[in-house]
């Protein structure tokens, strides 16, 4: 059984505004067993959304309309699907009280346009909504089943538990759908993929998704089976050679990100971490400290744009970024050297480049960035020639320099 998304309304189509609710709703239908295969916006356009709908109901058993039955003109949710399923709307009375009512509760005289609301798709069954004013509809129609919903989170989230939930368990195959995801760093998409395509291309189930970021690849591995130890063992039986495969490369097996991994590592081991910064400007320290509980952990950073500040907060001395340049190897291990001394911690890491699109002064070229990191055995350091804009080559260093730090501490 396949499942298809509609999120309505015009607002989502601009940069403000983002669709979360699709990402409440796959969830619930995984664990149904049931998989999403289409998710698209549509705005406040009748005809559009009409044909959504007919080509939805066509491929799909299970199709979710959120958003767009509010009280005004552009909430066209209502319409759209009468004229996609060729189905008249009824006005019920009791809604129309019922809205009635709850205007009155609030203090307030309802608006004639709420009426609207009490609009019902023939044959459909009312969906009450106990948070809101818009019901939701259900209606069954050519062996597909359409779920409209309200587009608040609060009112939508209760609507599907309480209404939608129960229904789609009777009718949804006895299926389970696992999971399995591997985060990998410092291998690019192409050769990570090369490397293990002779595996998992012999599977249609599970279903194989390589993604791509700065300096993060993650394989997504899916199985849908009848329950839940085989869905594990099918995982287990592609995953573990493609786990053999890449090695140390991967980093996380449960879908963390690189900054709670390296975290995780230091709390285990009872080590402080404080940071020194050039190129990346306080990035880094925003990826450590977005992790819950790295306060444990992290002490604190130093952003040392200029070559003044490096020389005075960190004590790299004038020779060295005269003889090598702020852009070297020297520098990035004295700056995380004198990073340590200042701030007493157990590792210290530092990042400097040229993160463009001018070079600074610097005689490297763009994209030229080192990481280092000191600690009681001495520093290590990494260095890269990244491609990108300013920003990509930003995430790039960040993800070089943490995984610096997890294979200091595990000994790779």
């Amino acid at each position: 059984m396949v499942a298809e998304i509609i999120a309505v309304g015009s607002e989502l189509l601009t940069a403000q505004r983002l669709d979360t609710n699709s990402l409440y709703l796959t969830d619930q239908l995984n664990g149904l067993g049931v998989e999403l295969v289409t998710k698209c916006v549509i705005g406040d356009d009748r005809e559009r959304l009409a044909e959504a709908v007919r080509r939805a109901v066509c491929h799909s058993q299970i199709v979710i309309i959120t958003g767009g039955l509010g009280p005004t003109e552009d909430d066209v949710t209502r319409d759209a699907v009468a004229l996609a399923l060729d189905r008249r709307q009824r006005f019920h009375d009791e809604i129309s009280d019922q809205l009635e009512q709850r205007f009155r509760q609030m203090g307030r005289k309802m608006a004639e346009v709420n009426k609207r609301q009490a609009f019902i798709i023939e044959g459909a069954e009312i969906l009450p909504n106990d948070r809101g004013t818009a019901p939701g509809q259900w209606i069954d129609e050519s062996g597909a089943s359409i779920m409209l919903l309200p587009g608040p989170p609060h009112e939508l989230k209760a609507m599907f538990a309480r209404q939608c939930l129960p229904r789609l368990e009777r009718r949804a195959p006895k299926l389970v759908i696992r999971s399995l995801v591997l985060r990998v760093a410092g291998m690019g998409e192409s050769d990570l993929d090369q490397l293990i395509a002779p595996v998992y291309k012999k599977y249609e189930n599970p279903a194989t998704t390589i993604l791509a970021a700065a300096g993060d690849i993650q394989v997504h591995l899916r199985a849908r089976c009848v329950d839940e130890p085989e869905a594990l063992a099918l995982l287990a039986e592609v995953g573990g050679p493609i786990e053999q495969l890449l090695g140390d490369r991967i980093y996380s097996r449960n879908g963390d990100p690189l900054e709670a991994v390296a975290g995780e590592l230091l709390r285990r081991s009872g080590a402080t971490l404080c940071i020194a910064e050039s190129l990346t400007g306080g990035l880094l320290a925003e990826r450590i400290t977005s992790v819950p509980g790295s306060s444990d952990y992290f002490e604190g950073g130093f952003v040392t744009y200029s070559r003044r500040l490096k020389t005075e907060l960190l004590g790299v001395s004038e020779a060295t970024l005269e003889l090598f340049g702020a852009v070297s190897k020297e520098t990035a291990e004295a700056m995380a050297v004198g990073a340590r001394k200042r701030a007493g911690t157990t590792y210290a890491l530092a990042v400097t480049g040229v993160a463009g699109p001018g070079q600074g002064g610097e005689k490297v070229p763009v994209g030229t960035v080192y990481a280092a990191l000191a600690g009681v055995n001495g520093t290590r350091t990494a260095n890269r020639q990244f491609m990108g804009d300013r920003d990509r080559i930003r995430q790039f260093t960040c993800q070089m320099a943490l995984d610096l730090l997890r294979r200091q501490i595990l000994g790779l």
